[in-house]
């Protein structure tokens, strides 16, 4: 049987090359290379929406491909697709790199020159590889090998306009409408998913923050598995231990979440950390909470902006969710979208809270009342998003996992 290779070469002299000696390859079979990571994800996600057999065994990844650097894609290839494996070709072969590269997931590095002998027997190595661990996920009945999840972070503009519970109504109706889905709480410091929804823990995101390579039954492990289905990966109970989250390990947590789950939904809070920044920017869909209140629209203004500075994601690139709205609030959603220069979510959540106190007060939010109108309200936001099984694709994806990763210091120069 052929193996089947996929080359991700951004530069067109280096495609020409690298593709050249691939078909000298004995029992080689080159597909038509890709340009950046972008189209690279793209390609193997829809090749295993068909079947895990249709992706390629061998993808090579050039050092100088884009927009995401190539060690952040050759995460993402290794947790969303473990059957593939992947070459990274680089003109650095110090021993430090190649350590990386070995932690990101590579099976292998090539040097620049490249040379066929090197090649040939790197390539043979990894289809070997691929080969042995697709018979092995063909007796795996939990492997999900879908297109990967979509992740939907939801931030508030400032504290107490409702992210938290938006968040966890979201997930809870795409778990109901038959879609695999993960809540992960990403307010590290202060966050209340846990007490909304009365459950006690030992695990948390920041167990996770060490592990280099997340594996499905660490994963497992970590998460707490919610009555309603949701599976819940939470904020540390000490908040001095959300420090432990750096950027890197949000990307890989969230990255592993996604491979596993159809939905994430991701509630960021109001405080913006370097691993909050990661997410914000990794995510399909940015959801930013407000009430129409003079207070949080100047809060929502600031953040917008903010993530703008620092390159995180870019007002047009946002949607904000209105809280608490009354026809007879003078600040309307058409104002909220002038002031801050984002979109709009069509669906408002009404003002009426005494439909969440008793529920809130008892840590019992899964159960509000279905008849409620904040209820219909929020799962016609999650039917809006395109997250709810059936409902429109959303229109507001928009490759947020496909932006370079700039660190959160650096983000932080830029703003200045």
């Amino acid at each position: 049987m052929p193996t089947r290779i996929l080359p991700a070469v951004g530069d067109a002299d280096a495609v020409r090359s690298l593709t050249t000696l691939l078909s000298q390859l004995p029992d080689a079979e080159p597909v038509v290379p890709v340009t950046d990571s972008t189209q690279l994800i793209d390609t193997l996600a829809r090749l295993a929406s068909e079947s895990i057999d249709e992706l390629p065994e061998v993808v090579v990844v050039h050092e100088r491909i884009g927009p995401v650097p190539a060690l952040e894609l050759i995460r993402e290839v290794a947790l969303r697709f473990p059957a593939v494996g992947v070459i990274l070709v680089t003109s650095d072969v110090s021993p430090g790199l190649f350590q990386a590269a070995m932690d990101y997931g590579a099976r292998g590095l090539i040097s620049l020159p490249l040379g066929y002998e090197e090649l040939a027997t790197r390539v043979h190595a990894v289809a070997q590889w691929s080969v042995g661990v697709r018979r092995h996920l063909g007796a795996a009945t939990d492997v999900f090998t879908g297109v990967g999840g979509t992740v939907v972070t939801v931030s508030g503009a400032k504290g107490g306009v409702g992210a938290t519970t938006t968040a966890i109504q979201l997930a809870l109706a795409a778990q109901a409408s038959g879609r695999t889905t993960a809540l992960l709480d990403m307010d590290l410091q202060t966050g209340d998913v846990a007490s909304y929804l009365d459950v006690q823990f030992r695990r948390s995101v920041a167990d996770l923050a060490t592990i280099t390579d997340i594996s499905p039954r660490v994963l497992a492990d970590a998460v707490f598995p919610h009555d309603t289905g949701v599976a819940l990966l939470l904020a540390p109970g000490e908040g001095e231990r959300g420090e432990e989250v750096t950027e890197r390990a949000a990307r890989q947590i969230v990255s592993a979440l996604r491979s596993r789950y159809e939905v994430v939904v991701v509630d960021c809070g109001a405080q913006l950390s370097g691993a909050g920044a990661a997410v914000v920017e990794m995510a399909d869909t940015a959801l930013l909470v407000t009430t129409p209140d003079v207070v949080a629209v100047r809060g929502a203004k600031r953040a917008v902006r903010m993530w703008d500075r620092l390159q995180v994601r870019k007002a047009e690139e946002t949607t904000v969710v209105v809280n608490r709205h009354s026809r007879g609030t003078e600040i309307q959603p058409a104002l909220i979208q002038k002031i801050t220069g984002t979109g709009v979510a069509a669906t408002v959540i009404p003002a009426n809270f005494k439909e969440l106190q008793g529920a809130v007060d008892a840590g019992r939010v899964h159960e509000l009342d279905a008849k409620g109108t904040v209820k219909q309200a929020l799962w016609t936001l999650a039917g809006e998003l395109g997250l709810v099984k059936g409902s429109e694709a959303n229109s507001h994806r928009n490759g947020g996992r496909e932006r370079g990763a700039l660190t959160f210091r650096r983000r932080r120069e830029l703003g200045r």
